[in-house]
């Protein structure tokens, strides 16, 4: 029998859920979507909408009764409060693991705990324990939150001891944790799944290249060592084997100077770098999230084309509506999220840019370059 699928956020990640589960109508009859904004991404697909705040008790109650299975977008949830509606509806990744992932602290203590290599860090309650912390880690550090940060919104580097007191009160008495810095050579990371019977995949190391601390390109297959790859891959897989919670997890993580793996952050859901596997794969991580939490048979990850996922962001010098992107080239793929208003770094889409007739990771890049032009935001009045 198909089953009613709730989700926790009707963003572009939920947005793209909905519409993988349209493919599946033997598994699900309908779509139910909680989000503060009204005609949301997801909405615009065809998912019913519960206009609330993510963490709204009454709202999250609402949709546990109208759903048969939960699953977020956002790691912003109250997992209390879900653990508190497990018995109405089926969730996953479990409230449990949602509650370690979504607090940095938590996190980073569970993955050292299990011998999974992360950066040192240590928890902050007040500027002596910053103080303390450089003295022991050295400076640059990252100052970070705890809770509720994204694309780098709840990261601070510390470059110098006169950045010590902005930095502590950027984040105005939020609870904290002190990193030690990671030179690292590259940024990547590895889409993982794991479906309710323990079934675990991995989809293939990729290259991630940020810009203002926000995703910008991703590189399929990531440019390292099959070395590299294989260790990158096995942490995923250690991660997921401990973790236990079911669906996609982004693993972000860093290629150190002497080519070890250290984990950065884990997201509990469907991950911008990810978007790639739309095209490049032959089970996209929409598709194998869906398979993961109804507790099917996890689909291949073969990567069968190199690709490249370049995100379309808002102009940082505007905010207001925006002209239509024209795109139109062999090999690809532009999605764009139906968000009408253009921020500064807003994510209003993104671009697959892919070797459907066999082309290299440098051939796609250069093809990139001359398409870049097009995909600037421009201002429509």
């Amino acid at each position: 029998m198909s089953k009613v699928l709730g989700i926790i956020g009707g963003g572009q990640l939920g947005m793209m859920i909905a519409e993988a589960a349209k493919k599946m109508p033997n598994e699900i009859s309908e779509i139910i979507v909680l989000d503060p904004t009204e005609n949301c991404p997801a909405a615009q697909v065809g998912a019913t909408q519960i206009i609330a705040d993510f963490k709204n008790k009454d709202a999250i109650i609402e949709l546990a009764t109208k759903s048969d299975i939960i699953t977020y977008e956002i790691e912003s949830g109250d997992s209390d409060v879900l653990k508190s509606v497990e018995d109405k509806a089926e969730i996953n990744p479990s409230p449990e693991t949602l509650k370690i992932i979504q607090d940095k602290f938590l996190q980073k203590s569970f993955l050292l705990e299990h011998d999974i290599p992360v950066p040192e860090f240590v928890e902050i309650k007040n500027m002596d324990d910053v103080k303390t912390g450089l003295q022991k880690f050295g400076i640059p550090a990252m100052l970070k939150a705890r809770r509720d940060a994204y694309d780098g919104r709840g990261n601070f580097k510390i470059n110098s001891k006169d950045e010590i007191q902005k930095a502590y009160d950027y984040f105005k008495g939020q609870p904290l944790l002190l990193e030690k810095f990671v030179p690292f050579i590259m940024e990547v990371s590895v889409i993982a799944s794991r479906n309710t019977k323990g079934q675990i995949k991995t989809y293939p190391l990729v290259e991630n290249i940020h810009h203002e601390n926000i995703l910008r390109e991703t590189i399929a297959p990531a440019r390292v060592s099959r070395e590299i790859s294989k260790k990158a891959e096995e942490i995923a897989e250690k991660t997921m084997s401990v973790l236990k919670g079911a669906g996609i997890f982004g693993i972000e993580m860093f290629v150190t100077q002497d080519e070890n793996i250290v984990i950065n952050e884990i997201a509990p859901r469907v991950h911008n770098s990810g978007h790639h596997t739309l095209q490049s794969s032959e089970t996209s991580q929409f598709e194998q999230h869906l398979r993961a939490i109804l507790g099917l048979d996890l689909g291949s990850t073969k990567l069968i084309h190199n690709s490249i996922m370049y995100n379309i962001l808002g102009d940082e010098s505007f905010t207001g509506e925006y002209l239509p992107l024209d795109i139109s080239n062999s090999g690809v793929f532009l999605k764009m999220y139906g968000k009408k208003i253009s921020k500064p770094l807003r994510k209003l889409g993104h671009a697959n840019i892919v070797g459907m007739k066999g082309e290299s990771i440098n051939e796609l890049l250069n093809k990139l370059e001359l398409l870049k032009p097009k995909m600037i935001v421009r201002r429509s009045n």
